[in-house]
């Protein structure tokens, strides 16, 4: 029948083009846009003309992103691109937290691969280990090493990651099962695709001994490797961070785990978001060789720039995150020149400015004082992040396909132009 002739709701409880525009305060072309757009589903009606749709779809349709005043909303407000609902991560008063658990006290008492668990299932598994299977790591190996000397450890991670997907011809399955299995054999394929600083850690060992053969030619002590650790464990996840975000877009279009995560990689390839710890690791170098912080933050306020490490815009005190580090670092031996150095920066630029000590400071520390390189921060943070960008990866596929769709609010010359 025609669904003019279908007003209200039919006998599967399904409800007609009129009526669900009805509902949304909108008009029925608003209507398939939003179908067209992936925000709605709709269904043909059987020997006639018309769609209809499920009540309850309409009904979190209308309750995402509609304006105040009326007027109809736009797809990208319907879309949720301004706020996406998740169940991973909290920030509230100067804390985070993982499914309702405090992110530090989880990153103080678990192993990284325990807390990487709990944010993908909800469930703690007690010495749960990731193994790296061969052909997807002898695939990122070769990658990463065919890359020319001078290629930083970056570089060989995203190649890494694109090597071990082109390896796994399961990597398409969406599955829930599927998708965790990809990333527990993910993760420690990225680290043990890295080159080895030191005798490399091989095997079904913890994942913070084998990142901390691959960055630095120390022998491992408990302290150090308790730091490194948590460091990972404590940074998962952020919330809805740009590497995140990107990541979550990856996943609306359906794209496996695999590129899921190299679209978080590539994010991080900027200035202003991963590569701020190797900044810190360099700026505190300086201030141990010279033994004062004062003279290192005037060049960074004379040439205009931001002193690296201070400050967080989501956190009015100190990031918790740096906290536990810090105090973790405390047990290190070798930590005790960066850490009053870091400590110096921030009291330096405390006198002028309130700004606390963010976790890049702190993954500065850690480098410096575990003789890693200067990007070895950011290789701990990619490797701790493919964990949440996995969760965040579950979380989307579960949402409508291409929701993450915004509309360009165009500015550009008026049609219609003549032909150039």
């Amino acid at each position: 029948m025609a669904e003019d002739a279908a007003p209200g709701t039919g006998d599967d409880g399904r409800i007609s083009t009129r009526e669900a525009a009805r509902r949304l305060g909108v008009k029925p072309e608003t209507l398939y846009a939003y179908v067209s757009r992936g925000l709605l589903g709709s269904r043909r009606v059987q020997g006639g003309r018309g769609s209809t749709f499920d009540p309850a779809e309409v009904a979190a349709l209308a309750r995402r992103g509609r304006p105040a005043s009326g007027t109809e909303a736009s797809p990208a407000a319907d879309a949720g691109i301004g706020r996406v609902r998740t169940g991973i991560t909290l920030i509230a008063g100067d804390r985070y937290y993982f499914r309702g658990v405090d992110a530090t006290e989880l990153a103080a008492a678990y192993s990284f691969e325990e807390v990487a668990e709990w944010l993908w299932t909800g469930l703690l598994r007690r010495g749960v280990r990731f193994e790296a299977p061969p052909q997807p790591l002898a695939a990122a190996r070769r990658a990463a090493a065919a890359l020319p000397a001078d290629c930083g450890l970056m570089d060989r991670l995203r190649v890494a990651a694109i090597a071990a997907a082109a390896a796994d011809p399961l990597r398409f399955d969406l599955a829930e099962g599927a998708v965790l299995g990809s990333a527990r054999s993910l993760i420690p394929t990225l680290v043990d695709a890295l080159p080895p600083a030191g005798p490399a850690q091989r095997g079904s060992g913890p994942i913070a001994l084998r990142l901390w053969s691959r960055l630095t030619a120390r022998p491992a002590d408990d302290a150090s490797l308790r730091v490194t650790d948590a460091a990972l464990a404590l940074l998962i996840d952020h919330d809805l961070a740009a590497s995140t975000l990107a990541a979550r877009v990856a996943a609306s279009a359906r794209a496996h785990p695999y590129a899921v995560v190299s679209a978080g990689l590539g994010a991080l390839d900027g200035p202003l978001h991963g590569q701020v710890s190797g900044l810190v690791h360099r700026m505190l170098a300086e201030v141990v060789e010279r033994g004062s912080a004062g003279p290192v933050v005037a060049e960074y306020l004379r040439a205009g720039l931001r002193v690296p490490g201070l400050g967080h815009r989501l956190y009015q005190g100190d990031d918790p995150r740096a906290r536990l580090l810090f105090r973790l670092l405390e047990e290190v031996p070798e930590a005790a020149a960066p850490l009053a150095a870091a400590r110096d920066v921030a009291a330096t630029v405390a006198r002028h400015s309130p700004q606390h000590p963010n976790v890049d400071l702190a993954l500065g520390t850690l480098s410096l004082s575990c003789g890693m390189p200067s990007e070895a921060g950011e290789i701990v943070f990619s490797v701790a992040r493919t964990a949440g960008w996995i969760a965040h990866a579950l979380e989307e596929y579960a949402e409508r396909p291409l929701r993450m769709r915004p509309v360009g609010a165009y500015d550009g010359p008026k049609p219609e132009q003549p032909l150039p």
